[in-house]
């Protein structure tokens, strides 16, 4: 999952959150395969067997702005002996700067190339877009880095602006209210027109339940209007696109995406083609019980690790 965006205003609780993502499953890719859901301690356990590491960031490297313990030592063996990590990300609100960072603070040593956002997967199809005009979920006091080319108006409350634009950008929900919400879903029916979302993650985990992120209200517009939305992140391909073609030449059976979400994370790992291990005691399920929702969503990972 991608690092918290939203205000939290609203919480979920688990259960909820994995509700929202199975009600949501014809828009997610298919289940690819069933993994063997192999249970070991940590990534210690599979660095024999995996040269290449996509490593998701919340649950996985840090919870909130607090690394895992012990997990930026683990990381740093590996990069040690040799092998390629990647962070493979659903964090789209935050400039990639900002994000770099955070890393280095919380003692991370990525290259920035080496860091594939869904930020960066979504400006990198809109280069290949047509100049427009679009209208921008995102969070102004967070600056305009990285979409600094782009002829963006804020959404906010002047419905004049929604109708206005050619298309629309969600980035990031941390100050997206349910009038906004409203005058989205109006403006489209009166006009629809493409839109691309940044972070497809429903929910994110928070210290008090889950928070709603930019996927949950995509997904509700896409109900309200008929518009189906262009998602650009985990489970869906060109986030790993994005990323494979930083790796250049690799082995995919020698490769593993790392996560705490099984929709995001492990679905969108067995839909690029490669190994997939879920973290079972940080991030989305925190120690609660992972076997049924394996069950329940037929979303079936290689290996358990009870830790990064």
């Amino acid at each position: 999952m991608g690092i918290r965006e939203s205000s939290g205003r609203d919480y979920l609780n688990r259960d909820d959150a994995f509700t929202a993502y199975e009600a949501v499953r014809h828009r997610l890719p298919d289940a690819q395969r069933g993994g063997l859901c192999r249970r070991l301690p940590d990534l210690d356990a599979i660095a024999d067997d995996f040269d290449v590491f996509l490593l998701d960031a919340f649950g996985v490297l840090n919870i909130g702005d607090t690394a895992i313990p012990s997990v930026p030592e683990r990381v740093a063996a590996l990069q040690n002996a040799g092998k390629r990590i990647m962070v493979v990300s659903n964090a789209a609100g935050f400039p990639h700067a900002d994000l770099m960072a955070k890393y280095t603070r919380l003692g991370y040593n990525f290259v920035p190339d080496d860091v594939i956002t869904s930020r960066k997967t979504v400006l990198h199809s809109l280069s290949n877009e047509p100049q427009m005009h679009w209208g921008l979920m995102a969070t102004l006091s967070l600056g305009r880095a990285d979409i600094e080319h782009l002829n963006v108006t804020y959404l906010a409350e002047d419905p004049a602006d929604y109708d206005s634009v050619d298309g629309f950008i969600m980035l990031g929900s941390a100050a997206w209210t349910e009038d906004r919400q409203a005058l989205l879903e109006a403006s489209l029916i009166r006009r629809k027109r493409e839109v691309f979302v940044g972070n497809p993650d429903i929910v994110a985990p928070r210290e008090n339940g889950f928070s709603t992120e930019p996927g949950s209200y995509a997904h509700r517009l896409a109900d309200a209007t008929g518009v189906e939305p262009e998602f650009f992140g985990k489970p869906f391909l060109n986030i790993f696109d994005l990323a494979f073609a930083q790796l250049g030449d690799f082995d995919p059976a020698r490769t593993i995406m790392v996560g705490d979400s099984l929709h995001t994370d492990i679905l969108g790992g067995q839909t690029a083609g490669i190994k997939t291990a879920l973290i079972a005691g940080f991030g989305f399920f925190d120690g609660s019980d992972v076997h049924t929702p394996i069950e329940t969503s037929g979303i079936r990972p290689d290996y358990i690790l009870e830790r990064p």
